[in-house]
């Protein structure tokens, strides 16, 4: 595949603190579009700085909708759709240009290295993500707090994989994770039982959810071996299920009380 039919999309809101590293591992593209949601950190400075970065202001509603317009700015048959606190691995930007893909390859999918402030963990909860795909066909739908693409036709897993590392303050993750919550517990209480995975009707329970993270990130997936970098990890997850397990509880007290 010739990296010149891939254009980059990022998502960005006071990313300071890491696009500087995604944008280092984008220098092969000849054309970066970011949706920006009205950064105030500098975050619009930098990006103005790096002449291939073309920067498209959009009020935030959804991950869905914001990823939507990005790709209604794509001029290429490829899109790269990326996280502002993604960096790509060496082998990943090789792997770019040797990929051939076939009529019925419409994208490839990425596994993840988890950092928490540049240490590498194990293995963590964070699932493989549909990251390369034809523009064409392509739709994001919402889901929880989060977000999917829609395509039609097949998905190949990468070789190479991504780093994960976002190093905003931790205040900014917990005002993130208030609003995932209530986001998640809506669409967890919304949904059919029947449509729901094993792990997200555990969820829905509310109180097992908090105590089986904890324990699964430490040994299951080995972040007790990752040192402080593991049990930070490893607590975020806890806090972030407590959270959901309050907003659960809270919406079922408050229609008892009507």
């Amino acid at each position: 595949m010739d990296r010149d039919s891939i254009t980059p999309l990022l998502i960005t809101f006071n990313e300071i603190q890491n696009i500087g590293r995604t944008l280092a591992k984008l220098d092969w593209a000849r054309r970066i579009v970011v949706i920006d949601s009205g950064s105030t950190d500098g975050t619009l400075d930098l990006m103005a700085r790096n002449p291939r970065v073309e920067i498209f202001p959009r009020p935030f509603d959804s991950f869905a909708e914001q990823c939507n317009f990005g790709l209604e700015q794509i001029r290429t048959d490829w899109v790269l759709s990326l996280d502002a606190d993604y960096e790509l691995s060496d082998a990943v930007v090789a792997e770019l240009a040797g990929l051939q893909p076939g009529p019925q390859d419409a994208g490839y999918k990425a596994a993840f290295i988890y950092r928490i402030h540049g240490q590498p963990l194990r293995r963590t909860l964070y699932p493989p993500r549909t990251v390369l795909y034809r523009v064409a066909g392509a739709r994001y739908e919402n889901e929880g707090h989060g977000h999917r693409i829609r395509l039609q036709g097949r998905v190949t897993p990468l070789k190479g994989r991504i780093f994960h590392d976002d190093r905003k303050p931790l205040s900014r993750w917990l005002g993130s994770q208030l609003k995932y919550a209530a986001r998640e517990a809506a669409h967890l209480l919304e949904t059919p039982s029947a449509r729901l995975g094993r792990a997200d009707r555990i969820r829905l329970m509310g109180w097992p959810a908090p105590i089986l993270v904890l324990g699964y990130v430490l040994f299951a997936k080995g972040a007790i071996l990752d040192g402080k970098a593991g049990w930070f990890y490893a607590f975020q997850r806890l806090l972030a299920e407590v959270l959901l397990a309050l907003e659960l509880l809270d919406r079922r007290l408050s229609v008892l009380a009507k």
